[in-house]
């Protein structure tokens, strides 16, 4: 049995985990103790616990996916919603996918979410099941219809970007800790690839598209993800706000197939999405390439991610 040289014990999680967060190029890997595979696999040089070595297998990929990483993250029932047709999402996927939720908001600069997100939710979107730094909190807000009260503006636990259209700022939008940035949007929204370069501008290239379901599907469609990550949970919903909706394909050959893993998380099941060599299939839709505000038909356009997400 290898032991680790530094301890002389085995490699536990927690232990893991704070390597991992440290670790963003293959140098900084191998300092940490990570070896890569035969197969491609990245593993502990030094003998781990099995909870370390499935940190290792599921987040190394995304620690070494650049200064400009999108990823995305939803979960959702195994008919494909996020929530009842009430809103209600308490909770769609067990405990262990939230805390896959709060390590990948540890491994990013930004977290982002649209205005239904928000306004039906209210959550935090800060990291307190695992540890790690809280990212910059970005709200998509087109229309500046998010109320002063949401806890992004009013807790005071981490940076909050308000992102309006022009024109959209007024008076009623200046609050302590919160920068407001006005960024050019069609009838529909903003364009997600502009989004990403004003976040880029202010150093936030990692970043985690996380909710509701229409700014993920907007952000799938406009090609900008790298990583899509989806858990499914063993429970069935029939009718309610959906996951991921874009206009896709008349031939099934033609859908989106992008290389994939698999990973158990308690009674859910995890699917992440190396979207860097697949394609979206194209359409004509005209509002596929935008990120608009969430919430206007709450079972259409799904309005946000589960309560249990905050």
């Amino acid at each position: 049995m290898r032991i680790d040289g530094e301890t002389g014990h085995v490699l536990g999680a927690a232990q893991a985990w704070e390597r991992l967060l440290g670790v963003r190029t293959e140098r900084d890997a191998g300092q940490a103790g990570l070896v890569r595979g035969k197969d491609g696999t990245w593993r502990w040089e030094h003998d781990a616990s099995p909870e370390a070595e499935h940190l290792a297998e599921l987040y190394v990929p995304l620690c070494l996916g650049g200064p400009r990483h999108v990823f995305a993250q939803l979960g959702q029932s195994m008919d494909g919603f996020i929530a009842t047709r009430t809103g209600d999402a308490v909770y769609v996927t067990g405990e262990e996918d939230r805390l896959h939720l709060h390590r990948l908001r540890a491994l990013a600069d930004a977290v982002v979410v649209g205005a239904g997100t928000a306004i039906a939710d209210d959550p935090r979107l800060t990291v307190r099941a695992c540890s790690g730094s809280n990212p910059v909190r970005v709200l998509l807000d087109h229309r500046g219809r998010v109320l002063r009260r949401r806890r992004l503006f009013t807790d005071g636990s981490a940076p909050t970007l308000w992102i309006l259209a022009e024109g959209r700022r007024t008076a009623e939008h200046a609050i302590d800790g919160v920068e407001v940035i006005e960024v050019p949007g069609g009838e529909n929204g903003f364009e997600p690839g502009r989004l990403l370069d004003v976040l880029a501008e202010r150093g936030l290239g990692r970043v985690l598209i996380e909710g509701g379901g229409v700014t993920v599907s907007r952000f799938l469609h406009a090609k900008v993800l790298q990583r899509l990550y989806v858990t499914i949970a063993p429970v069935l919903v029939g009718d309610g706000v959906p996951g991921l909706r874009f206009p896709g394909p008349a031939r099934m050959s033609e859908a989106l197939r992008a290389p994939s893993r698999r990973f158990v998380l308690g009674e859910d099941l995890l699917f992440e999405l190396d979207l860097r060599a697949g394609e979206v299939p194209e359409d004509e839709y005209s509002g596929t390439g935008q990120a608009r505000d969430e919430g206007e038909h709450a079972v259409h356009h799904g309005d946000g991610d589960p309560l249990g997400r905050s």
